[in-house]
């Protein structure tokens, strides 16, 4: 199922732990653009990504992921 439509701008991305990843900037294509705020390296230099295939749901105002936050922050953080 593709969630890219019912994902909006400023909508909350969180883990299936329900810890906060970020916040969407926007859909690119197949992937989710974190805000720069929500960087997970920290330095709110760059954008980060996180692929449409890791969205379990979305449902007010919130993007749950398939893994728990930290696994997802990890992940963002690599795909730069």
């Amino acid at each position: 199922m593709s969630f890219s439509t019912k994902i909006a701008e400023d909508d909350e991305v969180i883990g299936s732990d329900g810890g906060h990843v970020g916040t969407v900037d926007k859909v690119e294509g197949n992937r989710i653009k974190l805000t720069k705020a929500d960087d997970p390296d920290g330095s709110g230099a760059h954008h980060h990504f996180i692929p449409l295939s890791n969205v379990a749901s979305v449902e007010n105002g919130k993007v749950k992921l398939t893994m728990p936050a930290e696994q997802a922050k990890t992940m963002a953080a690599a795909t730069i």
